[in-house]
């Protein structure tokens, strides 16, 4: 059976009920010198998940503390593995043929060079792991995304833009989107996107004119229109999604949410997530019929070291936020 022509997000959460978890989690982790942050972050993520509905059915999130305190431990032991061999032994493996100052460069450039790499691999990781342990009518969602594959697409992206002074941006993004929705599956259904990064080129190109004379308030409306464009290129089993972002919106919702922390000395966090979840929310739908009978569970294993290695190397919110 077909679901109806439209499928609308909403959100239910509350601030007042964020707040509460939110500060136990502050109160605890300084307790327990930051071990219960782990458990906090996922009863905070159930929260947000339970609260978001599509078509009226709610998200569920399947994560426990437990395995993000695995992951990250695992992930601390592949970072001390990585300081260790570039720091210590390959200064000492290359001292007698470069010298020492040579073999301890040699080695600050193997570290580099393994953060290069880790970072777009921590963040594939992490996205597995989120995917996987999301679902929606009892479905899980899955992240099929290699990490080889995104990690050139990563680097060649940031090497381009870096020599192009950030022009290459638009297809950068572009890239690393459709490297995302098409890898991200909700049981048997396969995410689709179309979208090209020269059809935002001639806009970023504006934006980057405009961000002296608008003391770079234009990236608000850029950031809405890219986030429009992206979204109706983005489709799942025929049916496209269709946001109404828009820059005005936006700017809003960042200037009245640092307000709002400023005067709350940061204990407004809470109260600014659910606002800016419920208005995403609210300007996101999905149009055109879905055939939800005929979607199966696919779901796939996944772990938490990825994960683990994003809050590490703290990139956690490089490639978080709900939308898998």
């Amino acid at each position: 059976m077909s679901a109806p022509s439209e499928l609308r997000l909403s959100f239910h959460g509350t601030g007042g009920t964020l707040f509460g978890i939110h500060i136990v989690t502050v109160l605890l982790s300084i307790v327990t010198l930051g071990i219960y942050s782990f458990w906090g972050r996922t009863k905070i993520r159930q929260y947000l998940w339970s609260q978001t509905a599509l078509a009226g059915d709610r998200f569920a999130y399947h994560g426990t503390g437990g395995e993000l305190f695995r992951g990250y431990l695992k992930a601390m032991g592949i970072l001390l593995l990585v300081y260790v061999v570039t720091l210590a032994i390959v200064p000492l493996v290359f001292r007698p043929l470069l010298g020492d100052t040579a073999g301890a460069i040699a080695g600050v450039g193997l570290l580099v060079a393994a953060f290069l790499v880790l970072i777009p691999a921590a963040l594939v990781g992490a996205r597995r792991y989120r995917a996987s342990r999301t679902s929606w009518r009892g479905i899980r969602f899955s992240f099929s995304g290699r990490i080889g594959e995104f990690v050139k697409l990563y680097l060649g992206g940031a090497l381009l833009s870096l020599l192009t002074l950030t022009l290459y941006g638009p297809y950068f993004h572009a890239n690393v989107r459709r490297f995302h929705v098409t890898n991200t599956r909700f049981g048997t259904a396969v995410g689709a996107f179309d979208g090209h990064g020269a059809d935002l080129f001639r806009r970023y190109v504006i934006a980057l004119l405009l961000t002296i004379p608008t003391l770079g308030l234009y990236w608000f409306w850029y950031a809405a229109e890219r986030e429009r464009y992206y979204w109706s290129r983005t489709s799942v089993e025929g049916a496209t999604f269709h946001a109404t972002i828009t820059g005005g919106a936006l700017l809003g919702l960042a200037a009245t949410s640092l307000l709002l922390l400023v005067v709350t000395v940061g204990l407004g966090l809470p109260w600014v997530t659910v606002r800016i979840q419920r208005y995403l929310c609210e300007h996101l739908a999905l149009e055109g019929s879905v055939d939800l009978a005929g979607i199966e569970q696919r779901a796939q294993a996944a772990s938490a070291t990825g994960e683990g290695l994003s809050t590490a190397l703290d990139v956690d919110g490089m490639d978080a936020g709900f939308g898998i």
